[in-house]
C-alpha cells in the first residue's frame, strides 16, 4: 500500500477545487465540510462533496471527509450524508473524550456503516486525555489540528514549534502505543515552501506518517519529505 505523505483539505464548498483535486498528486483527499466552509454555505458544501465522490475519477488517492462536529447544527447531517459513501474515511474535529467516540460510533451503525474514524487532536484535554480513547478500535488514525492548539494553549506560532514539542511527541508516542496512524498539522505559511520542508523534515523526524496540507502548492514538498525508501 502507498504510504500517506500528504494529506490535502480541499473545500467543500469550492466546486473547481473538487473537480481540480483529481489531478493532483497527494495521497489523500479530505473534503472539508467544517472550518473551510462558511456557515451559509454549510448545506451547499456537503451536497457537493456527496456528488462529487459518487461521481468518482480521485484514482489511487484516499477520500476522507472532514464532518462538522457533532455538537454542530451540521455535524448529525454531514454524518447521514457520508456514512454510504465508499471512501476511507470520516475525520471528526476537537475530539477530547471517548465518549465523543462511542457517539460516532453509534450514529454510524445506525446508519449501517462501519466506517473507520478519524479523529482530530486539537486542545489540551485532548491532548491530556488522548490514552483514554485513541485506542477504539475503530479509530484508525489521528490528525493534529496544530492551529486550533496553538490558539487554545494561548501561544504563538514559531518556526521550529518547540513549543509544541510536549503535545506532538505525546500524541507520537499515544499513537504507536496503539498501533494508529498519525498526521502533522497544517503549515499555514503556504507560499514558504522553504520553511514547509523544514516543518516537514521536522514532523518525519519526530515519527509522523505525513502531513497535512492547505495547497496544493505544497504536495510535492511533503511528497519528498516523507517519502520512505
Amino acid at each position: 500500500m502507498q504510504p500517506t505523505r500528504s494529506l490535502l483539505y480541499m473545500p467543500g464548498a469550492n466546486a473547481r477545487a473538487l473537480d481540480k483535486a483529481r489531478t493532483l498528486s497527494c495521497d489523500c483527499i479530505i473534503f472539508d465540510l467544517e472550518d473551510a466552509v462558511a456557515v451559509a454555505a454549510k448545506a451547499t458544501a456537503r451536497d457537493q462533496v456527496v456528488a462529487a465522490i459518487k461521481q468518482g475519477g480521485y484514482g489511487y488517492r484516499q477520500l476522507v471527509v472532514r464532518c462538522n462536529g457533532l455538537d454542530t447544527p451540521w455535524g448529525k447531517d454531514d454524518l447521514a450524508a457520508c456514512a454510504g459513501l465508499d471512501i476511507h474515511a470520516l475525520l471528526f474535529p476537537k475530539i477530547q473524550s471517548s465518549e465523543q467516540i462511542q457517539q460516532i460510533r453509534g450514529l454510524l451503525a445506525g446508519h449501517g456503516s462501519n466506517l473507520p474514524i478519524w479523529i482530530m487532536i486539537e486542545t489540551p484535554t485532548g491532548i491530556v486525555q488522548l490514552t483514554e480513547f485513541a485506542g477504539d478500535a475503530q479509530v484508525s488514525a489521528l490528525v493534529m489540528g496544530t492551529s486550533d492548539l496553538v490558539k487554545e494553549l494561548r501561544a504563538q506560532h514559531t518556526p521550529d514549534r518547540s513549543n509544541l514539542d510536549y503535545a506532538l511527541q505525546h500524541a507520537i508516542v499515544v499513537a504507536r502505543h496503539f498501533g494508529k496512524d498519525i498526521f502533522d498539522g497544517v503549515h499555514l505559511d503556504f507560499r514558504n515552501l522553504d520553511s514547509l520542508q523544514s516543518a516537514c523534515e521536522q514532523g518525519r523526524a519526530m515519527g509522523f506518517d505525513g502531513k497535512t496540507l492547505i495547497h496544493p502548492g505544497q504536495i510535492e514538498v511533503a511528497n519528498q519529505a516523507f517519502g520512505f525508501s
